[in-house]
């Protein structure tokens, strides 16, 4: 479901470019002298990385959306040069992509692609967090769990805050699961079904933040089956939340 590819000079609202312009403007009073210019250039990729993937994450840049360099710069008041940093960052995560021209694009992911992704997490994410199960810090655990406390005890939802969790409690698992090529293709997955522009986020806000709460209680526990099945149902639960949203028999 990609959105209109509208202008991005249209699609920048004026609270995103006076934060991203406030923070611009301390970065640029840095790059006086060798050692500050260096630190002032970094700041400013950091910022514009920051921007485009909030940007991305909530579709003002949809799949397939191209991104004119010039006018992307121009808008979030920083030249090409940390811009370019920024999105080359972007691009070995797997966000966006070089298009047939010079420009790049916003990677597009279809809902074959998305649960795709989704079965192949969950053939390897359980199997994850069972070796994650030891090495994750209690005191981090505890963190998610406040979190979701908060989450589901508010009266208003916020999707940066269910995000932001659900990167924290799935990015333990990963980090910490011992294996480096495994770890890498999970976040790879994540990038692949985070893209996929599916509607009605806030009715996974109680399936995930209950789903989640069970896969904590398991970890703390450290009980190896069942980690690995409250992990796997929250997958499932992904994919057949997908297929009823979109009406999919298979």
């Amino acid at each position: 479901m990609p959105l209109a590819k509208e202008s991005i000079s249209h699609e920048v609202g004026p609270a995103q470019y006076q934060a991203f312009g406030g923070a611009c403007q301390v970065s640029v009073t840095e790059e006086n002298g060798g050692g500050a210019s260096a630190r002032g250039s970094h700041s400013l990729a950091s910022l514009a990385y920051n921007a485009v993937s909030d940007m991305i994450r909530h579709r003002k840049l949809g799949g397939g959306h191209v991104i004119v360099e010039a006018r992307l710069a121009e808008t979030l008041g920083v030249s090409r040069t940390p811009l370019r940093e920024a999105l080359q960052r972007l691009e070995g995560e797997g966000l966006v992509h070089k298009g047939d021209g010079r420009n790049y694009v916003v990677r597009h992911v279809d809902i074959g692609e998305y649960i795709q992704s989704l079965k192949l997490r969950l053939l390897i994410e359980p199997e994850a967090a069972v070796q994650a199960m030891g090495s994750i810090p209690s005191r981090k655990l505890i963190e998610v769990r406040h979190e979701i406390d908060d989450l589901m005890g508010t009266t208003s939802y916020h999707t940066d805050a269910h995000w932001f969790s659900d990167d924290h409690l799935h990015g333990l698992i990963i980090d910490h699961c011992g294996n480096d090529v495994m770890a890498q293709v999970l976040r790879n997955l994540r990038a692949t079904t985070r893209l996929f522009e599916i509607g009605r986020l806030k009715d996974r806000l109680t399936p995930d933040s209950t789903e989640h709460l069970m896969i904590i209680d398991a970890l703390q526990r450290q009980e190896a089956d069942d980690v690995r099945r409250t992990v796997a149902n929250h997958i499932a639960s992904l994919i057949d939340f997908a297929r009823k949203h979109l009406n999919m028999t298979d």
